[in-house]
């Protein structure tokens, strides 16, 4: 009697059962909600390239302008003007070179070509107005709603990763959480410039795919997973562990006889080869920067592989996935359910995510310099929601609709007050609001900041 009548109380009314009934409508307008708030932002104010294209997303930016610009990868005047205001003394890129004599360049090429029909079509579209503040701005911010236009692709192909194994409002608030209560909010609004964004799309599709075909044994599925996987790579290095998916079925249909040695060997093949291909703009990219096709552009002492921060990488204070973003934790609870759904499937998920946290936590900055929370973990988001719709499936969970849909909302509610926070203290709001260093400052600071900001304006 008691929890019928706490069910009834919880029930969600209104806008929260439309939008569980239209998870696909629902997920769309966030997106569209963002990219206008984006607008607003850069367009409205003043908004200089160091606004819209800064930290690491100018040398991803670097790629696209210099390609589309000047025909090649020669980074020295696109440098020159996204660095405007660095030091040229001391600004090691813009003194640097490399044994071609070029910038070198330490991101992917991949967003760039994600990017590129939104760029190309804004240039296309701004070739009348001529040059100007106005027209710069406004090409650099069709690359911030390019990223954001792929996040919110990648959401949509989480939820129906998500539904082909739950149900659908289970899927629905599993994506709505890992994407806006997760760093991944972060890098689909306020940096949408980075990587981030279409890593969270490239995954997302490739996952899709892999489930959507792992009962076929043609050879075309197998080419698909292979391009995706490449693309997957192409965006975000790291990120190809996803191709360890596919190739354990194949090898698992194999163990259990379902498939011939020689003929597992040919998909195998046929895997590595659509994967090489799609990865193939890398290793052009970095022979016409570096003068060789193979390399780690950071250095090899950028890996720790044998001091891997597995603990710190999830729980420090210091940017950990957990600790910063702490409504993804349950994610981890639903994986014992999600094996119990797909027992393969499941636990090639939980290897991909501990190989992922390895990989990040072996890395010389696994916090990721400044970040709001763990961006490096933003792409392998869909197997996050996967493990939180296995959670909110179960009957004790499943019986309760309401439950889902309130957690989810205090959730990103939750997270939209830490955004908040960290944009008010790297706007130079400090008197008012302190980094997240100490556990109080990172778990209750933004409860009382929009308490502190009234009681400001009324004194």
């Amino acid at each position: 009697m008691v929890l019928q009548m706490i069910d009834k109380a919880m029930r969600p009314s209104g806008w929260w059962r439309a939008a569980e009934s239209r998870p696909v409508a629902a997920l769309s307008l966030v997106g569209l909600i963002f990219a206008v708030t984006y607008l607003v932002a850069v367009l409205v104010f003043p908004a200089g390239a160091g606004r819209i294209i800064n930290g690491d997303a100018i040398q991803y930016f670097a790629y696209l302008q210099s390609a589309v610009v000047d025909g090649d990868l020669d980074f020295s005047n696109d440098y020159r003007q996204l660095y405007a205001n660095a030091d040229p003394a001391t600004n090691v890129w813009l003194r640097s070179r490399t044994p071609t004599g070029r910038p070198p360049n330490l991101m992917s090429v991949g967003p760039a070509i994600l990017w590129s029909p939104f760029y190309v079509s804004a240039r296309l579209a701004l070739g009348a107005v001529g040059p100007g503040e106005r027209a710069d701005a406004l090409l650099y911010a069709s690359v911030g709603v390019a990223g954001i236009a792929y996040a919110t692709l990648g959401a949509l192909f989480t939820f129906w990763s998500c539904a082909r194994l739950f149900p659908r409002p289970a899927a629905f608030w599993a994506t709505l959480v890992v994407w806006l209560a997760g760093p991944g909010i972060y890098y689909s609004l306020v940096s949408p410039t980075y990587s981030h964004a279409t890593s969270m799309f490239a995954v997302a599709v490739f996952v899709f795919a892999w489930l959507a075909t792992r009962d076929r044994a043609g050879f075309e599925s197998v080419v698909l997973l292979g391009a995706l996987g490449g693309l997957v790579a192409l965006v975000r290095w790291q990120d190809a562990l996803v191709l360890i998916l596919p190739v354990a079925d194949l090898l698992a249909a194999a163990w259990r006889r379902r498939a011939g040695l020689s003929a597992t060997a040919a998909r195998l093949a046929a895997l590595s080869a659509a994967a090489g291909v799609a990865f193939l703009p890398q290793l052009l990219a970095w022979n016409a920067v570096y003068g060789t096709p193979l390399l780690i552009p950071q250095g090899s002492a950028f890996m720790r592989w044998t001091q891997p921060a597995m603990l710190s990488v999830l729980f420090s204070l210091k940017r950990g996935l957990f600790s910063w973003t702490p409504a993804l934790l349950p994610a981890a609870a639903g994986f014992p359910f999600l094996i119990r759904r797909n027992r393969l499937a499941g636990w090639l998920i939980v290897i991909v995510l501990l190989a992922t946290v390895y990989v990040n936590a072996s890395v010389q900055d696994w916090w990721a310099g400044e970040a709001f929370g763990a961006r490096r973990f933003i792409g392998f988001g869909v197997f996050l929601a996967l493990g939180l719709a296995a959670l909110m499936s179960v009957p004790a969970a499943a019986n309760r609709p309401a439950l889902a849909a309130w957690f989810s909302g205090a959730a990103i509610t939750y997270n939209l007050l830490f955004v908040f926070q960290y944009q008010m203290f790297m706007h130079g709001q400090r008197h008012l609001v302190p980094y997240p260093d100490t556990a109080a400052q990172l778990f209750l600071e933004r409860i009382w900041l929009p308490f502190r900001l009234l009681l400001r304006w009324w004194s």
